[in-house]
């Protein structure tokens, strides 16, 4: 009896399948890392915390003392922006339009050194809120 199509296209498939298996398999054994040596296998850790194959005693070490962790320090003058008033509430509430972004900027009395009124030109410093940025510090500009 004959084989119908179907069977001789699934015999092909297994012999591909058995035909690629040991493609794998002998690629496997070419390309083991058994026998290797230690110093082949191991990975160090630098200073930074990045994996290296550099073992610690070939590396420049690093003072820790040296390392400063956090953002550099900003110049307290960079810090302070100036503007005028533009809306001033009587519930103690306002708005300054900063002098070179335009931004305006919300801010409350409390948060205020001097006594301030619309159209006064002031300094302030600006910090994040839940709803945008507030002005707090806010002195008068002579």
């Amino acid at each position: 009896m004959a084989d119908s199509f179907s069977k001789k296209e699934n015999f092909k498939k297994k012999i591909q399948k058995q035909k690629e298996k040991a493609i794998r398999r002998e690629d496997r054994k070419t390309n083991n890392n058994k026998g290797k040596g230690l110093d082949d296998m191991l990975t160090y850790v630098d200073s930074y915390g990045r994996l290296t194959t550099t073992p610690p005693e070939e590396r420049m070490e690093i003072n820790p003392e040296d390392i400063q962790l956090g953002a550099a320090p900003i110049p307290v003058e960079e810090l302070r922006k100036s503007g005028i008033v533009t809306f001033f509430s009587e519930k103690g509430y306002g708005f300054i339009t900063e002098d070179n972004s335009k931004e305006n900027v919300f801010f409350h009395s409390n948060n205020c050194i001097h006594q301030v009124k619309k159209g006064n030109k002031v300094s302030f410093e600006k910090e994040r809120s839940p709803k945008g940025f507030s002005a707090i510090n806010i002195e008068l500009v002579k």
